[in-house]
């Protein structure tokens, strides 16, 4: 038996569940039974760690994942993301018990975007409507009047009058980007994405020379040198799209690597390279999506921790902005 007093102190201190499993344990089918005796429903972003996608009910990019959170039938959802995505399902779920593997999953692009900071830069911009990505903290979003992901950000900033002054955060790459799109001069909030803008012109471009006939695809929140390089810039959804209904067989893919486990499922006969990082790290792997493993996805279904609790002031700020995002977003059909 497990204490749960202990457990949630060990929580406190590491961020999950810290309990040895007997390694001959067949955690697929032990989660499969622990989904359909708790009415749980896995939800895994496309960055997780192949296996995890494996045993999910859902894998999306994070338009897809609060669409899929807003919509769920289940009783529980466990959220294999990291915290900001956790927060958005029970944010859009408050009376259901929202999960997430490890607790210290959290998000560099996130931690770039201090509330408080925020505040005072929100209040030197009066007459601003404030436009953020979802790729950030509870107190980021409840200080938002609307929010967006990759996929839907420009249609987003378009359902804006065009004399409407906008702040754009907490991506300054994917901000500069939408300007670039749309024409508009959005204020941005100056936060960056780790993986995202660690990836080497140089190397995509030796890369590119080795292999004359790839597609270099990439995210945008990638650095503009790199987006000029690419022959298509997606969402990670919109990349996956993208490979799926190409005619060429190889492509190099500026994005977090564990996209490539889906391109290859879907399209097995196609060759996926992962864009190169500057050094000798693999710092194109997200550490804190990888924290999340299938033996910590076990115990927190079986034993209902970690659990995301929240603040009803803050997650009822929270929510006003998200909804605005999805009525927006099925209003375009996104």
């Amino acid at each position: 038996m497990v204490d749960i007093h202990i457990a949630k102190e060990e929580i406190n201190k590491v961020g999950f569940l810290n309990i040895e499993l007997d390694p001959e344990m067949d955690l697929f089918s032990e989660i499969i039974k622990l989904k359909k005796e708790k009415n749980a429903i896995i939800l895994a972003h496309y960055y997780q760690d192949s296996d995890i996608q494996d045993v999910a009910d859902f894998i999306g990019d994070s338009l897809g994942l609060a669409q899929q959170a807003k919509n769920t039938t289940a009783d529980m959802i466990v959220f294999a993301g990291v915290h900001f995505m956790a927060e958005t399902a029970k944010i859009l779920n408050p009376l259901k018990k929202v999960l997430l593997p490890d607790l210290k999953a959290g998000c560099s692009l996130s931690d770039s975007a201090p509330p408080a900071l925020f505040k005072i830069f929100i209040d030197k911009h009066p007459k601003h409507k404030v436009i953020s990505y979802i790729n950030c903290s509870a107190g980021i979003k409840a200080l938002s009047d609307i929010i967006c992901t990759s996929s839907n950000a420009q249609k987003i900033v378009e359902s804006l009058p065009p004399e409407q002054l906008i702040i754009f955060a907490p991506d300054k790459n994917l901000g500069a980007y939408i300007n670039k799109q749309t024409g508009r001069n959005m204020i941005l909030w100056d936060g960056s994405c780790m993986v995202h803008e660690i990836f080497s012109l140089e190397k995509i471009v030796k890369l590119k020379i080795r292999h004359p006939q790839a597609k270099i695809i990439a995210h945008p929140e990638c650095e503009e040198a790199i987006l000029q390089t690419a022959d298509y810039i997606g969402s990670t959804t919109g990349l996956l799209n993208f490979t799926k209904n190409s005619p060429d067989k190889i492509f190099i893919v500026a994005t977090e690597t564990g996209i490539l486990h889906q391109m290859q499922n879907a399209s097995p006969d196609k060759i996926f390279i992962p864009a190169p990082p500057d050094n000798n790290c693999a710092c194109n792997n997200c550490p804190h999506m990888k924290l999340n493993t299938l033996e910590k996805l076990y115990l927190c279904l079986k034993y209902e921790l970690p659990e995301i609790l929240m603040d009803e002031e803050l997650l009822l700020a929270a929510k006003n902005p998200i909804d605005e995002m999805l009525r927006i977003s099925a209003q375009y059909g996104l």
